[in-house]
């Protein structure tokens, strides 16, 4: 499977023709050159994940199984999903904290407003189409539960940035997580080194996975001020932030710092479907892209020069 995971390539020829120049000018005339020695040259900077959004969610039903083989059949390495629980504790697969935007349940069970995910079961849940409000051809599909997305994001062989939605609502759920995690070698020291972030936009619940798992990246979803990063560096490798908050600046400041793990702080961006606006945003600092449209941004970013990365 291609990678879609990217570098940043500009400045490479520069960075020769400044090597030249070096050799045989003044000092004035290396400073004239000094964009040989930007960041963004490929042998120094950090690699540009493209993240596909619940899925490659442009395409197909998000969050469900036919969302992540969409984006295996592109090429594109690492999906993004959002965790919740059941009635009766099954770990599922779902954006929104009710059910009424992606399935039928209103149709299935009318009398049962406002159909939250907490309210129902799992036998319930796993009974409900949430394929069909995206198009005749997703009819059927259904809400996955962790144990078969895991299943699923393994046989693809990709790699993912979970969310857990709202833990305000489910006390305990990050152990919960992990240990499914952990039964689906997600917690092995491979995984966690290479395929795996957990985030949320709640630090508690980020401090409760740092705290039970120090070993497992995590990410927080939301864009701190400047003054407070090191406080979230503590616990968070990652400061995942909305597009329209992020400026060139704040990246720099974001990867000033060091997370927990002693490597430099990271920023996925989201939600980013315009290309140009996804380039703009490597060419400022992004160290990762989270799109709705991961084909689109990964072609951008390639054509605007940004090499792929060897894995």
């Amino acid at each position: 499977m291609p990678s879609r995971t990217l570098t940043r390539a500009s400045g490479a020829l520069t960075a020769l023709a400044g090597l030249v120049l070096t050799a045989a000018a003044t000092s004035a005339t290396a400073t004239a050159a000094e964009p040989a020695a930007d960041s963004t040259s490929a042998t120094t900077a950090a690699p540009i994940v493209t993240v596909a959004h619940r899925g490659a969610s442009a395409y197909a039903p998000e969050n469900t199984l036919a969302a992540i083989d969409t984006a295996r059949e592109m090429g594109i390495d690492w999906v993004e999903n959002d965790v919740q629980r059941s009635k009766d504790g099954e770990l599922v697969i779902m954006h929104d904290d009710t059910l009424t935007r992606t399935t039928n349940v209103e149709e299935v069970f009318p009398d049962r407003a406002p159909w939250k995910v907490s309210d129902f079961t799992w036998k319930e849940i796993r009974t409900l189409d949430a394929g069909s409000w995206k198009g005749e051809e997703w009819a059927g599909a259904r809400v996955p539960t962790l144990d078969q997305y895991m299943k699923r994001v393994t046989q693809n062989r990709q790699k993912l940035v979970l969310e857990i939605k709202k833990p305000e609502l489910y006390p305990g759920i990050e152990e919960e997580i992990l240990t499914e995690l952990r039964k689906s070698g997600w917690l092995s020291r491979a995984a966690v080194k290479n395929k795996l972030v957990v985030q949320s936009f709640g630090a508690d619940s980020i401090k409760t996975v740092h705290e039970l798992r120090p070993d497992v990246k995590t990410g927080f979803l939301g864009t701190p001020a400047v003054a407070d990063l090191p406080d979230y560096a503590a616990f968070s490798d990652q400061i995942n932030s909305n597009h329209g908050t992020m400026s060139a600046e704040y990246y720099a400041a974001v990867h000033a710092l060091e997370g927990p793990h002693g490597k430099q702080l990271e920023s996925y961006t989201w939600t980013v479907d315009d290309p140009a606006r996804a380039v703009e945003l490597a060419e400022w600092g992004a160290d990762g892209i989270i799109t709705n449209k991961p084909d689109l941004i990964s072609e951008a970013l390639e054509d605007a020069g940004f090499g792929v990365a060897a894995e």
